[in-house]
């Protein structure tokens, strides 16, 4: 990370930052708008009631500020939980393991790099941890985008009542049973429609599929694909917010496409053939970097946002589905990717932010950070604030796995359904889990049960002063791929 780039300005937004949970966001706005001589001094003395130690901040040592920022941050009294903490110049909201740190550490030391930030539901990943926020200049990274481009939510505020679901049928089943029945039905999850129809959409006439040669041999396939959610977390839910409202939440992105396209990227960078077949996903490797003056980063541009483009398709096209299931009319949409290059202007500079799991939140701006099957989804909104600035205006975009999907769930033989070895949930786990909560379960592995997941109540209030949450949804059924189901583009 080039350290210049760290300049004066981003030193006043770290002061801001390092005083998160005071209480002090107007004091701080007050600060950065008028370019205090010794802003740092002032906020200290601010948040602790005394003079800051008898030193002058110096305009023109912007590295020199930012380590005069960092021995106030020590000497102020302990902190509230979940506040921001700036380390090596990277912002860092909750708390992450050492694996984690140092892979967000080793992405933020490329020089390419502007600035880096990881949100509070942050876990190690390929190449950037999920929940990283690395923001280039002139390049981008495929495989810190990864390899479901343009995953993201969708949510519809639809015009029916929570409750009315709730009615028993003449079976003495609940409304809500059957339509779920109903969505399990008629939603593809898994690989795709058993039918194998391909669906038409204006997207299959964007130019990139004829100019990137290699990505237009995927489009009968992306056709095929296109409306199918998937295995792994990715699920359709409805649920109810707190005025009574049903909403349809559902989750996925780009599917094969995605996948493919990321692979012969990555293949291709590494002067490798676009469909050989690529080496193992290591955690430890380094990010890929493609500059934007070269032919191969503008391809990949142009295919990860062709892969945005129908990501978006296809999760309008399943709550769709979903409302016309419902029969409903709609009141309000959120919708959002989190696994994304964004062409996005901060400051004076014009930045590619990769978000690896990170949901965009500029001011005023609406995204959604998921739950589990258990717990609330929120719709949030970005606030303009300091903090809010060196997250590059990110937020988390769920609430961040405690174990990982072989520690949950065991290993098992795909091929005879064999149990291995166990894993730490149980079925019987999972189903007082969601039948504790009244909720309808279609699907759904031990892998994705809530016990894997962190409380998303300390997620959001980690990034206080970043987000303002709008609502929360509640889940009342969930449909998701079960465990029998192999999906190779689930991540």
């Amino acid at each position: 990370m080039r350290a210049a780039c760290f300049g004066y300005q981003a030193v006043w937004e770290t002061i801001g930052a390092v005083t998160a949970g005071r209480k002090l966001p107007a004091l701080v706005a007050e600060i950065v708008a008028t370019k205090a001589t010794d802003p740092a001094s002032a906020v200290y003395a601010a948040a602790t009631g005394q003079a800051a130690p008898g030193r002058q901040i110096p305009r023109s040592a912007p590295l020199e500020a930012s380590a005069f920022v960092a021995t106030l941050l020590a000497e102020l009294p302990e902190r509230p939980r979940g506040v921001l903490r700036i380390v090596n110049g990277i912002a860092i909201w909750g708390t992450h393991d050492e694996g984690t740190l140092a892979q967000i550490q080793r992405c933020a030391d490329d020089e390419r790099v502007v600035g880096a930030a990881i949100a509070a539901d942050g876990h190690r990943g390929y190449a950037i941890p999920i929940g990283g926020i690395i923001a280039y200049e002139q390049a981008v990274s495929p495989n810190g985008v990864g390899f479901d481009i343009g995953c993201g939510i969708k949510a519809v505020k639809t015009d029916l009542r929570a409750d009315a679901l709730l009615q028993l049928g003449a079976d003495g089943r609940t409304l809500l049973a059957a339509v779920m029945d109903d969505i399990q039905r008629t939603v593809a999850f898994g690989m795709g429609r058993t039918s194998g129809q391909a669906i038409d959409h204006q997207l299959f006439d964007d130019p990139t599929w004829r100019t990137v040669k290699e990505v237009g041999r995927l489009r009968d396939m992306a056709a095929k694909q296109l409306g199918t959610v998937g295995g792994g977390n990715h699920f359709v839910d409805l649920s109810r917010d707190a005025d009574g409202w049903l909403w349809i939440v559902c989750h996925f992105g780009s599917r094969g496409l995605g996948h493919k396209t990321a692979t012969g990227f990555l293949n291709l960078a590494a002067g490798r053939r676009w469909d050989d077949k690529a080496p193992g996903e290591n955690s430890d490797a380094p990010a890929v970097v493609l500059p934007l003056d070269t032919e191969l980063g503008q391809q990949y541009m142009a295919a990860m946002e062709l892969g945005g483009t129908y990501a978006y398709a296809g999760r309008d096209f399943v709550a769709e589905q979903v409302r016309t299931i419902l029969g409903a009319g709609v009141l309000d949409s959120v919708h959002n990717h989190h696994n994304y290059a964004f062409r996005e202007r901060h400051g004076d500079k014009d930045l590619i932010v990769v978000r690896k799991g990170a949901t965009p939140a500029g001011p005023g701006v609406r995204g959604i950070i998921a739950g589990s099957m258990g717990t609330p989804t929120a719709i949030v909104r970005g606030v303009a604030s300091p903090e809010a600035a060196v997250s590059f205006h990110s937020a988390p975009h769920g609430s961040g796995r405690v174990m990982s999907r072989t520690q949950a769930a065991g290993k098992r033989d795909y091929r005879t359904g064999r149990i291995l070895s166990p894993g730490r949930v149980t079925p019987e786990m999972l189903h007082a889990a969601v039948t504790a909560r009244g909720i309808e379960l279609r699907g759904g592995g031990l892998d994705e049960s809530p016990h894997v997941y962190r409380n998303i109540a300390d997620v959001l209030a980690a990034h206080e002063g970043v987000i303002e949450v709008e609502t929360l949804l509640y889940p009342m059924g969930v449909a998701m791929a079960g465990d029998s189901v192999i999906d190779p583009f689930k991540d």
